[in-house]
């Protein structure tokens, strides 16, 4: 199929770079301390809870296997959500001349994107299909990298329920641990330890339950946060799809156990365009 270069027209003075550093502190604070939160709660459980337990013979190994692998999974999606480029559009795009129609200008950048993209003002550029810009990954949450973050906060959340289930069962199901190292800080101060752990595992849980919910919603429904918060998706004429149509656009595959792997390659859907680009 034939295709035509786009003229860029670019307004005078237009620069991302004063947007770009007047967020990129706050992202990083924001980042650090959501990372050194995980990683305390995560260390309190493992040292305090499941491993002393699993020394004198009260659970059993693949517990703790579970655990870390849980961990993992989460760990990669939150690496790969981070740095996978969340659909960013060329300065100078290719339009099909079939398609031009499901195209349109953007009125910050001057260039032209498919429908259902959006600018975003801190990091400079126009995004597929972008849902939001996420603090806690310091990216876009964008056509080819939302799957990641459904599976971070799938996985965040699995991790804080396992965790806290752990937690109360260290104290009100587990038998008390009879080999203790009084001379270790955390054997010490267990019990602030472990209140403070309780603390940020409910507040994880109830923030990364709420969020994952309002994702969730959106797939299914086929908006994204930037359109529900718009109300731009409220056409008459909207087709609708179905949800196992709109989860596997998103994560590139209809097979669904390949849903909760975040080591694959995301591989785009081909789906009709009045279907893609209803808004």
């Amino acid at each position: 199929m034939d295709s035509e270069p786009v003229e860029k027209h670019m307004e005078p003075g237009f620069s991302a770079s004063a947007s770009k550093e007047r967020y990129f502190f706050f992202h990083f604070v924001t980042l650090k301390n959501i990372g050194k939160a995980s990683k305390g709660f995560i260390f309190a459980c493992g040292l305090i809870v499941l491993f002393p337990h699993y020394e004198e013979g009260h659970i059993p190994g693949i517990l703790i296997i579970i655990f870390y692998g849980i961990a993992m999974f989460c760990l990669v999606a939150l690496v790969r959500a981070s740095i996978t480029d969340p659909g960013r559009l060329p300065e100078n795009p290719k339009i099909p001349h079939g398609e031009r129609e499901f195209w349109e200008l953007c009125n910050k950048c001057n260039l032209m994107r498919p429908k259902r993209s959006h600018h975003c003002s801190r990091c400079g550029h126009c995004v597929r299909r972008m849902d939001h810009h996420c603090p806690w990954i310091n990216n876009c949450v964008g056509e080819d990298n939302h799957w990641l973050f459904l599976q971070l906060c799938f996985y965040t959340e699995l991790l804080t329920c396992y965790a806290l289930m752990f937690s109360f069962c260290h104290y009100y199901y587990f038998l008390p641990l009879k080999k203790r190292n009084l001379d270790l800080f955390v054997v010490r101060h267990e019990l602030a330890i472990m209140r403070l752990a309780a603390f940020m595992g409910i507040t994880m849980l109830v923030g990364i339950t709420g969020l994952f919910y309002t994702q969730l919603i959106g797939i299914i429904t086929d908006t994204t946060s930037i359109e529900k918060m718009s109300n731009c998706c409220e056409e008459i004429s909207r087709p609708r799809k179905p949800w196992q149509q709109t989860f596997s656009e998103v994560f590139g595959t209809r097979w669904k156990i390949l849903w909760f792997i975040p080591f694959r390659r995301r591989q785009p859907l081909r789906v009709p365009y009045h279907f893609a680009n209803h808004v």
